[in-house]
């Protein structure tokens, strides 16, 4: 199965990445959570966000990155926390027991799935019945850019084109709440929230040297043209003034029934 992280693990996702909080990130799911459950944080990067879920509650992170893991933990020894624990597995492979975690978590990973109906199923399996089911996905078709050029439209497609190539899906909120529905959730609820992830500027600057790096990749040969069609594109985004953007995030609650 082909598939990677696009953002990749250099400085500024890494950086990116740990200013994410639960305060601003899982405030839709908090409301699920109760103390002294067991919530599993699918997709948890450096444990950000892990760290200030349901305080009162166990919680498990997983990654598939173990750089990411080895983050978390340490992380997770400063804040003093406990009850919170890091593991490396694959979002297709949980290692838990059929029907033992109370509630599941995930933020930023289904836009990076390259089988996001299995991922479901396994958290499907791994849920109790009753348990609850929080997720959030991005859709870069709803991302709001204010200018928006032709060479940002040109940018944009060369960064959509890396996103698939990675085996991920950039608009994965238009059907994320679909896929939880086919994976046998129930009293599945879908809405969308916009935040303000990165500047506009930010956002060129980053979209300029992820495809300045895939022109250089083997791996990228045949988009080559393309991808070096859209750099040029980007890096006349970079120079041409600010401006404002925010993302779509789709933010979905479900019941395992």
């Amino acid at each position: 199965m082909l598939e990677g992280y696009a953002p990749g693990y250099g400085r500024d996702a890494v950086s990116m990445m740990s200013a994410r909080t639960a305060a601003e990130r899982a405030t839709f799911a908090q409301p699920l959570f109760r103390p002294g459950m067991w919530v599993v944080d699918l997709g948890c990067g450096p444990g950000s966000i892990t760290l200030g879920l349901a305080a009162e509650s166990r919680v498990t992170g997983l990654d598939r990155d173990a750089g990411q893991v080895a983050m978390a933990r340490d992380a997770a020894r400063r804040a003093g926390r406990s009850t919170v624990d890091f593991v490396v597995a694959s979002a297709y492979d949980l290692p838990f027991a059929d029907g033992s975690v109370d509630a599941a978590f995930s933020h930023a990973l289904f836009e990076h799935l390259a089988a996001p109906r299995d991922a479901l199923a396994e958290l499907h399996r791994v849920l109790k019945p009753g348990g609850r089911l929080a997720l959030s996905t991005s859709d870069w078709s709803k991302a709001r850019l204010r200018p928006k050029t032709a060479n940002v439209d040109a940018a944009l497609r060369g960064h959509h084109l890396l996103r698939r190539r990675a085996g991920g899906d950039p608009f994965a909120g238009r059907t994320i709440a679909d896929h939880c529905a086919s994976a046998g959730f129930t009293e599945v609820v879908s809405r969308a929230r916009y935040r303000e992830d990165m500047t506009y500027r930010g956002l060129a600057k980053y979209v300029e040297s992820r495809l300045s790096e895939a022109v250089a990749d083997p791996r990228f040969g045949r988009d080559r043209d393309q991808l070096a069609s859209a750099a040029r594109s980007a890096l006349t985004w970079v120079r041409s003034g600010d401006g404002d953007f925010s993302q779509c995030w789709v933010e979905v609650t479900a019941t395992r029934p």
